[in-house]
């Protein structure tokens, strides 16, 4: 296909095109000039990279005064499709009417893809910008509440980030 749409057959093209040698050449300049160009290496143990609010870290719930933002909807883990979270709720005796008891996500299992973040009404699990995740075993990668609830002034880039993108 060409640049306008239409079918480009092979007998309209002219002797340089049917050798595809000036193409060739196209593609052997960039190489070079990439050489060429100044190389952006971080050397990692020693520098550490500094995401920026878009960056999709790993998923953390957010607290407000202690208490977190969650009203376990479970639409979170309806829409992961990892089936990596798994949230039980019950009743509080707070102005909302629920929390959750139990709110796990399986880091193995997380793709990231950060569909958790949409879907939750209130802002309550946010992708952060953590991307060092190593785990010896399994049992290591089952975050519950105590490994994944971080205060909202921790989360603030993250949280304007997303406020200015909806």
């Amino acid at each position: 296909m060409g640049t306008n749409g239409k079918m480009i057959r092979r007998s309209d093209l002219g002797f340089w095109q049917k050798i595809y040698l000036p193409e060739i050449v196209k593609g052997l300049g960039l190489t070079i000039a990439q050489m060429f160009k100044p190389k952006i290496t971080v050397q990692f143990p020693d520098e550490r990279f500094k995401p920026e609010p878009s960056f999709r870290g790993r998923p953390v719930l957010v607290e407000e005064n202690g208490v977190e933002r969650c009203v376990a909807c479970g639409l979170c883990a309806r829409v992961c499709p990892a089936l990596a979270i798994e949230v039980q709720a019950s009743e509080t005796p707070l102005e909302k009417e629920r929390f959750p008891v139990k709110f796990e996500i399986n880091m193995v299992r997380c793709i990231f893809c950060g569909f958790c973040e949409e879907v939750c009404p209130e802002e309550a699990i946010i992708m952060s910008n953590e991307y060092l995740l190593a785990f010896s075993s399994q049992q290591e990668a089952l975050f519950g509440k105590d490994k994944l609830l971080k205060p909202a002034s921790q989360m603030q880039d993250r949280l304007d980030w997303l406020r200015a993108h909806r």
